[in-house]
């Protein structure tokens, strides 16, 4: 094709702009990064079914096994008292003292008539044994031996009677010295020396607390109970049998009492007002650390789950749909599991039903993650068990 020569000029100049053009955009296409997402590292711990223990926990008191009433049983005024408020006692030992002077006097006079009945019935036995042989000699009448076999008998009966008066007045006098049963830990004395005391009117005078052995008393509701009692049937939970927990006390301070103990009577009717079941333990005290009163918390010990699911609480996630857990699936990628989880235990939740065995579930950059999200796991370290 001819042309002139501006016109091959200009045909050149366009040419070597469209090649220049051509030239740069390669580059730039050339130039252009390939944005590619990086792996996110995260830890992740193996989903292993196990047999783990359940342990259940309740607020509870401290009480005696046995509280004593120390009453008075005379009256008089009360002249002493022997004990030092708040210590221990022994059996037998001696908390007050009430004025005796009255009772040895009483029980002097009850002597007194004794010797007098046991001097009435020496003479009316004496008489008797004369009588009889002239009866049958018909030298007395029947009427005599008659009125002498009464004397005899009436003798003997006011004898009696005088007998029980001198035990009666003994114990009396025995009762002015108020003593303890059991041992224990003796309370505030309720009446002051010099008080008049009266069984019907101020007889209480203080209590003994025995506290070695000591019991701890907590209510278990009904609804809990149930709970308990439809996993077992279930299969989701093993209790040992004839429900011997053992019993650990945790102190208001944190530290855990070094005795343990065992359930020693559950009341078996339901509180109406409470709807709750009342439960006692007995455990040994033999440094007296606890003392009827104190508030503690109670663990019963010895259930367990078999071959059971536990995550961390941690990394459980609360969404729309309930509560669910992030995954590591087969592509290295992250998944979300939902949950239907069981009861809150120590640090870990237990899953009833949403992992599978040998499922990977991230501990940790959990607010990174998204679906498909590609993830570089490493498994997390057990931690040692003390």
């Amino acid at each position: 094709m001819n042309c002139s020569p501006r016109q091959c000029y200009m045909r050149g100049i366009w040419l070597c702009c469209l090649l220049l053009f051509i030239s740069g955009c390669e580059k730039e296409k050339t130039a252009a990064p390939v944005v590619t997402q990086s792996a996110l590292a995260v830890t992740v711990m193996k989903v292993v079914p196990q047999d783990s223990p359940v342990v259940f926990t309740f607020n509870g008191m401290v009480r005696s096994t046995h509280k004593v009433e120390i009453r008075a049983r005379v009256e008089g005024f009360l002249e002493k008292r022997l004990y030092r408020e708040g210590t221990m006692v022994e059996p037998g030992e001696t908390l007050f003292q009430l004025d005796r002077k009255p009772f040895e006097s009483a029980l002097q006079q009850a002597q007194g008539e004794l010797g007098l009945r046991q001097a009435q019935l020496e003479y009316a036995q004496s008489n008797l044994a004369r009588v009889k042989p002239l009866a049958k000699k018909n030298a007395v009448s029947l009427k005599d031996l008659g009125i002498a076999i009464s004397d005899q008998k009436s003798a003997a009966a006011a004898l009696q009677k005088a007998e029980a008066g001198v035990r009666l007045a003994e114990l009396n006098l025995g009762y002015t010295l108020i003593r303890t049963p059991g041992a224990g830990v003796v309370g505030k004395a309720l009446v002051q020396e010099g008080s008049y005391v009266s069984p019907a009117l101020n007889g209480l005078l203080t209590s003994v607390s025995q506290i070695d052995p000591i019991l701890v008393a907590f209510k278990i509701s009904e609804n809990e109970l149930l709970h308990v009692e439809q996993q077992v049937s279930n299969g989701l939970l093993v209790v040992p049998e004839n429900r011997k927990f053992q019993v650990e006390v945790e102190r208001s301070d944190g530290s855990l009492y070094p005795h343990q103990g065992q359930i020693s009577f559950a009341e078996p009717v339901i509180d109406p007002k409470t709807g709750t079941y009342e439960v006692e333990a007995r455990l040994d005290n033999p440094q007296r650390a606890l003392r009827p009163g104190q508030f503690v918390r109670i663990r019963l010990k010895g259930a367990y789950r078999p071959k059971a699911v536990q995550v961390p609480q941690a990394v459980v996630t609360e969404g729309a749909n309930g509560p669910f857990v992030w995954v590591v699936d087969q592509q290295q990628k992250a998944a979300v599991r939902a949950l239907h989880l069981g009861e809150w235990h120590a640090d870990k939740w237990f899953v009833d039903d949403g992992l599978k065995e040998g499922e990977q579930v991230v501990l940790d950059n959990i607010s990174k993650l998204a679906p498909g999200r590609l993830l570089k796991a490493e498994a997390a370290v057990p931690q040692r068990t003390r």
